[in-house]
């Protein structure tokens, strides 16, 4: 895994990601460890972000790394119309590791092939979100105590939600139930389906939010107006979950109700203060996650 890049989640064997989960957990009990002073990492978000950017940024100063970078690609030389092949080739003679967010699918490998230095994914397009599905399996895993076959609702957008399509693949290792809950216009795409099929791996799809009852996980996500080209289909499905806190009356007590956030109206605010409600500590659970990621890229855990 030293000097490995991380583009999806594929690129990670199921032992490589026990063992991602285990230097979490070792982060989380000990959570400033500054590993990293000699080391240089490079923070290109050419898309808006909070959590992950923030967590990424959080995570590489507890190592005791230097953070260089941008937040906005308005601010760097994209706007004067530079390729992302020359703005990887240039970062790359300045860092030691580069995490990147981009709009584009398939921006991530291909900079991975460019650059000198490891690439870490934290986004691109409605493709992968690797690190989200590591600090998900890492939040599963602490509040299940197991990975092992357990009952997933994943409910909202999961036509573009790159975190379900990440967290699917990763969970394939581990013979879990899925259940689909969408529109039919955002309905899981045939490819994802057909990778279960070929897993042995069951999936219900259903348009209703019904059978919470039988779930471990309910995966929450937000319908993404950005990644819709019409916008009066966004207008019709915008509002299609929304998850209320006497819906989980009748659900396990282990039940978790997960988010990779920001979420709009999908999750009612009286679900906060529910026990079931994870979704911020998922959010603090990716600060252990990511210090893992880095520090086993870099060869140091």
């Amino acid at each position: 895994m030293k000097n490995k890049s991380l583009v999806s989640i594929n690129d990670y064997s199921k032992e490589e990601i026990l063992h991602i989960l285990k230097i979490a957990n070792e982060f989380e009990n000990s959570k400033i460890q500054p590993l990293l002073r000699d080391k240089v990492i490079a923070s290109l978000f050419f898309e808006p972000s909070t959590r992950t950017r923030l967590s990424f940024e959080t995570a590489i100063n507890r190592l005791g790394a230097r953070v260089i970078g941008f937040s906005d690609s308005s601010s760097s030389s994209t706007t004067k119309g530079e390729t992302l092949k020359d703005t990887i080739k240039m970062v790359s003679n300045y860092a030691d590791l580069i995490v990147m967010r981009h709009p584009l699918e398939g921006s991530a490998r291909f900079a991975s092939e460019q650059s000198s230095v490891p690439i870490i994914n934290a986004g691109d397009g409605a493709n992968q979100h690797p690190t989200q599905t590591l600090l998900d399996l890492y939040s599963i895993q602490k509040t299940q105590g197991t990975l092992e076959n357990l009952i997933i609702f994943m409910v909202g957008d999961l036509k573009y939600g790159r975190t379900v399509h990440s967290l699917l693949m990763a969970m394939s290792h581990f013979n879990p139930t899925f259940y689909f809950v969408a529109p039919q216009e955002l309905r899981m795409p045939k490819e994802y389906r057909l990778f279960l099929e070929n897993k042995n791996i069951s999936c219900f799809e259903q348009t209703e939010m019904v059978n919470l009852e039988k779930a471990d996980i309910l995966y929450m996500t937000r319908v993404q107006k950005e990644r819709f080209s019409d916008l009066i289909e966004y207008e019709r499905v915008k509002n299609a979950y929304i998850l209320r806190n006497n819906m989980l009356d009748s659900t396990k007590e282990t039940l978790r109700v997960l988010h990779p956030l920001p979420r709009v109206n999908e999750i009612n605010i009286d679900v906060d203060s529910n026990p079931k409600a994870y979704y911020f500590k998922q959010a603090e659970n990716g600060v252990y996650v990511r210090m893992a990621i880095i520090a086993t890229i870099m060869g140091i855990k």
